[in-house]
């Protein structure tokens, strides 16, 4: 994916605190959640789908991790790190997912912060709703709100995240028979985008009733992503495709791996139909066995970085993330057991005595931390068993 220009610039004005932990502690106590800024005994009733199968010390390891996290958050921007933007979507939504599995909602605070402080952006390239003129930002985002629904049943979070997918349907266009493009004004068709796209339709028409819209969008999408060539002969997920409409050879990014697998999870929710669990289940296999994806059995970056900023930290995060949903849908629960070593190894060698962590779950900390590697590793302890 080329690189991205960094937008520093200061943030839409928020309404007051007081006003904003009133509507999360509303929202929350109508989805039956209490949040945690309000009582210190979290009330929420969490995602138990393996709770019995997870030791407790898994439980108090991620909600460290998560405190860890949230001392990188701004309360000034309402971003991680400053101003960082899409990672900050993948930051929030690795909190939100271990508020819900913990039951523990300590940081609800921050979903209805980021929100407000945000939400009418037009700085930077911004259009307000956390779109923007790169498609794939808005798919992230997006999905971010898909999971601060979830956990809250604001409806407002929902709407917002149908706006994202709609402003990413304006850029599906005919060059190389379909799919979304990478930037409203950059024909450049990648896996990314297109994965984000999938996931994004197929989650809100898994929480729109009678909707067939969302569906026929994401059912389009993976119909033309597994066309595209961008699959490779080993099942891995190449970047895009070349100006021919060919695979263009560039690195299979741990994302493309591991976004289309939560994508086709979610659409085989819709539609029932076992083929995109089959589906998902080839790529994962092809993922989890891969070598040069795995070297010594751990997960590592093609090109791994020291550092902990920029975008490429936040890969592995977006990785396991759907792995760990498309486990969880599995019977038996096939990935588990690589799950649990990549949680266990990243725990024992690249985890300092504040909770923190680095770039390489396979020891040597890197250059410090930051919350790209704090969220990944978030969404790794969240994903595991």
């Amino acid at each position: 994916m080329p690189p991205k220009p960094d937008t520093t610039s200061d943030p839409a004005p928020a309404s007051p605190r007081r006003a904003r932990v009133r509507r999360t502690a509303a929202a929350l106590a109508a989805a039956g959640v209490l949040a945690a800024v309000a009582a210190p005994a979290p009330a929420a009733t969490p995602d138990r789908s393996r709770a019995d199968r997870a030791a407790p010390v898994t439980a108090d390891r991620r909600m460290a991790a998560a405190t860890a996290l949230m001392r990188d958050y701004d309360h000034k921007t309402g971003l991680f790190g400053g101003n960082a933007w899409w990672t900050s979507a993948n930051a929030l939504t690795a909190v939100i997912d271990t508020m819900r599995r913990t039951g523990d909602t300590r940081f609800a605070h921050a979903v209805d912060e980021t929100y407000d402080k945000n939400k009418d952006r037009t700085d930077g390239g911004n259009q307000r709703q956390f779109r923007n003129e790169y498609l794939d930002d808005t798919g992230w985002w997006g999905l971010a709100w898909i999971k601060a629904y979830d956990l809250t049943g604001d409806a407002r979070y929902l709407d917002t995240a149908r706006a994202d997918a709609d402003h990413m349907a304006r850029y599906w266009t005919g060059t190389c028979g379909g799919g979304v493009q990478w930037k409203t004004d950059t024909a450049y068709k990648n896996a990314v985008t297109n994965e984000l796209y999938v996931a994004l339709n197929a989650a809100l028409h898994n929480r729109t009733p009678g909707d067939t819209r969302s569906l026929d969008r994401a059912t389009s999408g993976w119909n033309w992503l597994r066309g595209s060539g961008m699959i490779n002969a080993k099942h891995l997920i190449n970047d895009g495709l070349d100006g021919s409409c060919r695979n263009n050879g560039q690195p299979t990014w741990t994302y493309n791996q591991g976004v289309i697998l939560g994508g086709l999870t979610e659409l085989h929710q819709a539609t029932g139909d076992p083929e995109l669990l089959r589906a998902a289940r080839e790529l994962a296999d092809a993922s989890t066995g891969s070598r040069d994806l795995n070297p010594g059995g751990i997960l590592r970056e093609p090109g791994e970085s020291s550092s902990c900023t920029g975008d490429g930290p936040s890969f592995k995060g977006a990785y396991v993330r759907g792995l760990g949903v498309l486990d969880r849908a599995l019977d038996g629960h096939p990935y588990d057991g690589y799950l649990k070593k990549q949680a266990d190894t990243a725990y024992a060698k690249d985890r300092d005595a504040h909770d923190r962590y680095g770039p390489h779950w396979n020891g040597d900390r890197g250059d410090g931390p930051g919350h790209g590697c704090q969220h990944s590793a978030l969404d790794l302890l969240n994903a595991a068993p």
